[in-house]
Parts: structure tokens; sequence; C-alpha cells
């Protein structure tokens, strides 16, 4: 059909008015078609605007139930409650923490809640096992999951924690309020260097059960009982004789950075009931790590079996009032019979971090100083992965040493100073500070990710 366009052309009467009734009528029908657009376009935009809200399927409650939550240094407390199948669960949802969260739960989110508040969440019926979660980008990942466990049935791989790990992962609230027993406390105040030249060193192997994390325990390989294995300390020119005996139940071995010697004797891989005697003289000052180096070397540090000696400089180091020493590794827990899994290990796949073996350790038990004290702090990381990058919050090291040469030193240039002391696997130094002011200082590995995981502590200044 052809749709004549602009005014009718001229011509007789009849024509004219049948030509121009056939006008109209095309224009008719466009407007109609285009009417037609227009309402179907405003169907499917309302739809999409406007799209009916998804919910759990409608269950039929068969009993009801109140549960009181808190929120808590990024945890649900409690973070899992048992109910019948068909219940109707009501969540009275209290925040003690110091920032906002939410919960999203069975197809029902909550708004986000402030510090102090409460809100009453009807999370409908439940017939299945359901894990909710913080929706705060990050907060799911650092442990703010909530399991609503229908008794009776069972849990499918979707519904499962999204982990790879082996055992379940102690949450940052749970680290921070785990009790620092004596049993797990590593004093990482150091104590002079000897004054002795020779230093004779019984280190014994041995494989125990111990607690790596709040409420877990696994077995460690370990040199005299410490993971870490304990921090030796002498100066350039001393000789250390370390006897090593081996009382585990497989091939051990110990590797000094700090010796240059020929590993192929001393080195060697000790079967248990054997011992051998590994001597060196230290002719460079600085911290060094010393490991097992029996093969899967990885595992065996990750294991427990690594540590540090420090050996001074023949003129002694600056005068400091206290000096400390922590050593940063990763944690990979592990079934408490078998410890770290191998496999695991190879794939660098660590649930936690520490300094001096156990993660956060130092904000249940922090360091102490007072106002105006100056304070040497040795760094060695062990990994046996994982970079570090060594930081106190509120501070300036105006002192800083590594891997053989200071960066900085007081006393020779006041106008700058160092805010890390950044260190790869098997590397260490020490950093220098004075603290001005009392007040709670924060030390990190700013690696954050790796800070949220335990590699966290507190100097407390008084």
């Amino acid at each position: 059909m052809t749709i004549p366009l602009g005014a009718p052309h001229s011509g007789n009467s009849s024509g004219a008015d049948a030509q121009q009734t056939s006008s109209w009528a095309s224009w008719l029908i466009i407007g109609v078609a285009i009417a037609a657009v227009v309402i179907l376009g405003v169907t499917l935009t309302t739809r999409v605007m406007n799209p009916t809200p998804t919910s759990a399927p409608t269950a039929v409650a068969t009993g009801s139930m109140t549960a009181d939550v808190r929120i808590e240094g990024m945890a649900y407390i409690p973070n899992r409650i048992e109910v019948p199948p068909g219940t109707q669960l009501t969540i009275q949802l209290t925040n003690d923490d110091n920032q906002r969260h939410d919960l999203t739960l069975n197809g029902v989110t909550t708004p986000l809640i402030d510090p102090g508040d409460t809100v009453t969440l009807d999370a409908g019926v439940f017939t299945d096992n359901t894990q909710g979660y913080c929706t705060v980008a990050g907060h799911k990942s650092q442990g703010m999951v909530f399991d609503v466990v229908v008794t009776g049935s069972a849990v499918s791989a979707a519904e499962a924690p999204a982990t790879d790990s082996l055992v379940e992962v102690p949450s940052s609230a749970e680290r921070l309020s785990h009790e620092i027993t004596d049993a797990i406390w590593r004093d990482p105040e150091l104590d002079p260097a000897p004054t002795g030249t020779v230093h004779d060193v019984e280190m014994t192997v041995t494989e125990e059960i111990r607690e790596v994390a709040p409420g877990h325990r696994q077995l460690q390989w370990l040199f005299n009982g410490q993971a870490p294995g304990p921090t030796l300390r002498g100066k350039v020119g001393d000789t250390f004789r370390i006897t090593l005996k081996n009382e585990g139940s497989m091939g051990h071995s110990v590797d000094f950075h700090a010796g240059e010697v020929s590993p192929d004797a001393p080195m060697s891989t000790i079967n248990p009931g054997e011992s051998l005697v590994y001597e060196f003289v230290a002719r460079r000052y600085g911290i060094w790590m010393y490991h097992c180096a029996t093969a899967p070397m990885s595992l065996h540090i990750a294991n427990g079996m690594a540590g540090a000696v420090i050996i001074d400089p023949p003129e002694g180091l600056d005068t400091v009032d206290s000096e400390y020493a922590l050593v940063a590794s990763e944690v990979f827990l592990g079934a408490e019979a078998t410890g770290a899994d191998a496999d695991r290990v190879t794939a660098g796949s660590y649930d936690l971090t520490a300094f001096n073996g156990f993660p956060n350790q130092y904000d249940g038990r922090p360091i102490e100083l007072k106002v105006g004290q100056r304070a040497r702090f040795w760094v060695l990381n062990v990994g046996p992965d994982n970079p570090l990058a060594f930081h106190i919050v509120g501070t300036v090291f105006d002192t800083v040493f590594t891997e053989g040469q200071y960066t900085i030193r007081h006393g020779l240039d006041q106008d700058t100073g160092a805010q890390v002391l950044p260190l790869l696997p098997a590397q260490g130094g020490f950093v220098e500070v004075t603290f001005d002011e009392p007040g709670s200082y924060t030390f990190v590995n700013h690696l954050m990710t790796d800070a949220e995981k335990g590699q966290h502590g507190t100097i407390k200044v008084s």
C-alpha cells in the first residue's frame, strides 16, 4: 500500500475527496500501530523496572521460635542455631560492633543496623539448612555468616561453606576474644647477647599436638617444643655448636642461614633416634632464619620448624630501652593427628597468619612500654611463601636495618623516616622507634588481608 504524504494533488472534487479519505485512513492505521507499540513498551518497561519480589517458596509453619543474636567483631553470636522442620524463625538482632552491619537470610534482608541498635527480622519458615550473611562488602569473607540448621536434614554441597579449608577456621571475633594463656603466649622480649663466645645449643626435634589457633589443636613438628623455634643470639665472631637430636617419627634436619659451611654433612637429614653436630662461626650481623631442610621444606616450615638467630655487630648496637623479636609466618590448619595438609601447603592455601606462631596473640596480651622509651623490633619472615610489610600504626621508624644495611639511622638523618620494613620470605631486619604519647599502637603486616588473618598485635604505651 502506498501512503500519500503532503497535501492531495488538485483534480476533480470526487477524485480529490476519495484520495483525501484514503489518506486519512492510512494515517489512522499508522496512529493505531504507534499506540499499540507505545502501550506494549510501557507494559514491558513497567515489568522490568518493578519486578515481582522474589522470596523462598511458601511453606506452612508447624511451630515458631525467637532467637536473640548480637553482632560483635565481624561475627554473629551465636552464628548457628538449630530448628525443627517447619519453624517460623524470628531473630532479634543487636549490633554491638563499632560499624554498621546487616543480615540477609532466607530471602529477607534487614536494613543496615547502626551500632547499639536492635532490629527484628522475620526470617520466614525453614525446611532446609540455610546460610545467611552480612551484605557489606568483604564482611562475609571475614566470617560474618549465620547458619540455620534444620534438624534431620542433610547439608548439600551448595549449602556447605565456600572454603577449601579442611577444618573450621576461627573468625576474627573468636581470635580477638580468645584467652592467651601462658601455654600459648610467646614472650617477644629479647635478652642481650650472651657474654661468651662459644654457644653450645641442644635442639631436640619432637612432634606434638598443640593449640595453633583458638580452639584448634593439631600436630606440629618442633625445635625444643616451640613453634617457631627458640631465638638464638650472639655476636660476630662467636661460634655456635648445635647438637640436633631427632625424637620424632620421621627424618628431620636443620639449616642455619647465618652459617657459611658446606651443607652436605651438617644439614643432612637424620632419622628418628639419631643426632648430629652442626657448627659454624657467625661472621656477619643481622637476623637470620634457620629451618628444617628436609623435603618438602615448605611442609616442615609450615608445621613449625623454623626460627631466628640474631647476631650483633662487633661494636654493638645503638642503646635502646627494650628489644623484641617477631617471627612472621602463615598458619595451615589441618587434622589434629596429621597437622598441616601437604597438598594445601603445596597450593599455598593457608588459613591464618601469625607473629611468633599464634594468630592475634599480642592483641590478647599486648606488648607494654612507657612514654619516651625507645624500642627495637627485630622482625623475621619465615613464610613459607608470603611477603611481609611490617608497620606500626601511629609511629615513624627513625632507624631501619634490613638484609645487611641501614636504610635510615637515628642521629644521622632526623628529617626523614620509614613507614614499613618490607621483607620477602627468609628476609629479616629491625626497626627502632620512640613512643612520644600514651595510647594503643597497632602493629600489622600491611598486606592487609594477612593482617586480618592474624598478623596483628598491640603495643600499650602508658
